[in-house]
């Protein structure tokens, strides 16, 4: 898709696209974002031939399945809203240490270490994301316990 075919499309059905992502997720940051990404998803499309009714059906029936994908992510991870959280505590001197120790991890480690135990990604969901099938992201997650057990001195114990 050219960069002119692109704009004329986000100038002509924008604002539909925006509306339709607005109503449906009722935040203007996650109808920025929707808007943003089905745009984005636009440029990926041979689209070049298609007719104003297509290219108009195809934006609106791409924000709706945005829409849905923002929405079942939002159930799985339930955010809290800045204002409602309580102070939380300072990270304990372990915890700072630990992520110290996850920071000098090989690059695949840290990543696989980080989405699982920080972000909260199951082995799946972390595949998908960097593109290897879920027993690599679990044979990086052991390895990456292993060196932090190496690196913060841990015993024999297994869990």
């Amino acid at each position: 898709m050219t960069e002119q075919t692109l704009c004329n499309a986000m100038e002509q059905y924008g604002p539909a696209v925006y509306r339709l992502a607005l109503c449906r997720l009722q935040s203007v940051p996650d109808a920025e974002d929707v808007y943003q990404d089905v745009f984005l998803r636009l440029l990926d499309q041979d689209a070049g031939g298609w007719d104003g009714e297509r290219l108009k059906a195809w934006l609106l029936r791409t924000t709706v399945n945005r829409c849905a994908d923002l929405h079942r992510f939002r159930l799985r991870r339930p955010t809290v809203a800045l204002s409602e959280l309580t102070a939380a505590p300072a990270p304990t001197e372990t915890a700072a240490e630990l992520w110290d120790a996850v920071a000098r991890l090989p690059e695949k480690l840290r990543t696989a270490v980080h989405l699982h135990y920080a972000e909260g990604y199951s082995t799946g969901e972390i595949g998908a994301l960097l593109g290897v099938p879920p027993a690599t992201v679990r044979s990086r997650l052991r390895r990456g316990r292993l060196r932090l057990k190496d690196l913060l001195g841990g015993n024999d114990d297994e869990e």
